[in-house]
């Protein structure tokens, strides 16, 4: 498993339209590339976290390589000021839960 995490710190002002433009857009249409089993998004003040997790390497390559241009430019569209966005990749080493 891989998780494609990206954080986005939003100025204040913006959050609401942030959470709906993310809920009803964005992941909706990352999820549609099939690229990705499924995501999560998070929230800490006007910080956030949306993981993307991708069954293998590959899935996450074929997404970076043909979709991320086309919703990272829709995604300035929306939002062209007063958010800072950072990218990382986890590789997942193991899964723990209870029983």
């Amino acid at each position: 498993m891989i998780i494609y995490e990206v954080t986005v710190s939003i100025e204040s002002h913006l959050v609401s339209e942030y959470e709906s433009y993310m809920v009803d857009h964005h992941i909706p249409d990352v999820l549609a590339t099939g690229c990705f089993a499924s995501a999560e998004m998070s929230r800490a003040d006007n910080k956030y976290r949306v993981s993307y997790y991708a069954e293998t390497r590959d899935s996450l390559d074929r997404y970076l390589d043909s979709d991320t241009e086309r919703l990272r430019a829709d995604f300035a569209e929306h939002f062209p000021d007063g958010v800072t966005v950072t990218r990382e990749i986890w590789d997942v080493i193991t899964e723990l839960g209870c029983t």
